[in-house]
């Protein structure tokens, strides 16, 4: 398995050199040689972008490398290896600029910096972007298609053993099953239910105790050891590591998120005492500074072109009902404190008056017919983007709520306030994984969580383009 994943990593990182240079001397010819933009500096022999083809060949490989796209792993979805694809040719892009730029000017030659040995075109560099992008992103939708045909056919599965066969052993086994392209074949459970029962899950066997996990793992050959036991269970849990650390075996650890989640741990010096931070983010000092970057830089772009379909949307909610075009209402943001909400009026003018705050349900009598097509669609939601603008909101974070549930959450829900270590987003991890609306409290909760824990700005593009394709129009969403 290790010698495959070997000359599979070889073949990604060979393939992608060559398409890498493919793409860079087709970038040339569609610049030059298709007259569909005019030369206006005059022809550059091709000897002359040649002489790049060595950087490209070297630094598209890096950037995929920064990217992990290297690092081998099945269930990495479609979605997160074009994103890595896309930054990756990205920075190879940035780093061809400043290797060729730094190259003429330090060694080379006075003639040769006359005659641009290295220079590249802007157009050419753009267009290399795109065609890296779609043949590295091709290439590895074709090896995917082979591996999942082989994985189908029962050829080079994984063996799972479920460590643990309660509610959290059987939902890891649920999404296994579930996926069965992933090329994972579950032998069983090992639990201490064992002794008493050998009752299975959906036909999977209690194989023995989790003092016999060793040996069954070498008895069975397995691959992967899932470790998904109750907190309570933590000595347990302990144990079962280190008499499965003498087998080869990859020991992953499913945690309970809602009961013991701990944000990114940070060691902070106390005076020489070691003290460990749980409750630390990464979205701190420059990543805070790009986000807002992007933030403001995404937000204005889409109120210009946005707004003239927006005015019609407001003119239509003001000629449609009686009452203002606007809504605004308070919620509560980062660090816990207030701002207001601005929305597209959804409901009958003074509807809350009657009712209070209330939880949003089905078929709400105070929504207008208009303001259904509004919520269902999200087009309520997009006045927000000037609470982006304003810093009250990022396009990417925890959905904002109003303090009157907060009030009453924060009691309910483990680890609820933690969301507010980031600031609210117009869209988030769990409304594109389907937790909005009408859904459990604690599963949004889990999500807005994973999602501080593990911020990139890779994630946010992630959750952007997943909005797009999968947020508007959602069956929650009213």
């Amino acid at each position: 398995m290790i010698r495959h994943n070997r000359l599979l990593v070889a073949f990604h990182v060979i393939a992608d050199a060559l398409l890498g240079i493919c793409a860079f001397i087709v970038a040339y010819a569609l610049r030059f040689h298709t007259g569909v933009i005019p030369i206006t500096k005059g022809l550059p022999p091709l000897t002359q972008y040649l002489n790049v083809v060595p950087f490209i060949a070297v630094l598209v490989p890096l950037g995929f490398h920064l990217q992990g796209l290297y690092r081998l792993r099945r269930g990495r979805s479609r979605v997160d290896d074009f994103f890595a694809v896309f930054v990756g040719s990205i920075l190879a892009v940035v780093f061809g600029i400043v290797a060729t730029l730094y190259v003429q000017t330090y060694f080379a030659t006075d003639a040769a910096k006359i005659s641009g040995t290295f220079e590249v075109s802007q157009l050419v560099w753009a267009t290399f972007l795109v065609l890296n992008v779609i043949l590295s992103f091709a290439s590895r939708e074709l090896v995917r298609e082979v591996l999942e045909r082989r994985w189908r056919a029962g050829i080079g599965l994984k063996r799972i053993l479920i460590a643990g066969s309660g509610e959290l052993g059987r939902l890891i086994a649920d999404k296994i099953l579930e996926h069965r392209e992933l090329g994972y074949q579950i032998v069983g459970f090992v639990d201490d239910r064992a002794t008493g029962d050998h009752l299975g899950y959906r036909g999977l066997p209690l194989l023995g105790t989790l003092d016999q996990a060793s040996e069954i793992t070498a008895r069975e050959s397995i691959d992967h050891l899932y470790v998904a036991l109750p907190p309570e269970q933590h000595l347990r849990m302990i144990d079962l590591l280190e008499s499965t650390s003498r087998e080869m075996v990859d020991v992953k650890v499913v945690p309970d998120l809602l009961q013991v989640i701990a944000l990114r741990a940070r060691l902070e010096d106390l005076d020489g005492v070691p003290v460990i931070n749980v409750n630390d983010v990464p979205l701190q000092g420059l990543n805070a500074l790009v986000k807002r970057a992007i933030d403001i830089a995404i937000s204005c772009t889409a109120l210009l072109i946005l707004a003239l379909p927006l005015a019609v949307v407001a003119l239509i909610v003001k000629i449609s009902s009686r009452g203002p075009v606007f809504y605004r209402q308070e919620r509560m943001g980062l660090d816990g404190k207030s701002f207001t909400i601005i929305k597209f009026r959804s409901m009958f003018n003074d509807a809350e008056q009657r009712t209070g705050p209330v939880w949003a349900v089905e078929d709400d009598p105070r929504v207008t017919p208009l303001g259904r097509f509004l919520r269902h669609s999200n087009i309520d939601e997009m006045p927000q983007l000037w609470n982006v603008v304003r810093g009250d909101m990022s396009i990417v974070g925890p959905r904002p709520e109003r303090p009157h549930f907060v009030a009453q959450f924060k009691h309910k829900v483990p680890q609820y306030m933690l969301r507010h270590k980031v600031k609210a987003g117009l869209t988030g991890w769990a409304q594109v994984n389907g937790w909005r609306g009408n859904t459990p409290l604690d599963k949004r909760i889990e999500y807005d969580l994973y999602y501080i824990e593990n911020w990139s700005v890779r994630l946010d593009l992630k959750i952007m383009w997943l909005t797009l394709l999968r947020g508007f129009f959602h069956k929650h969403a009213y």
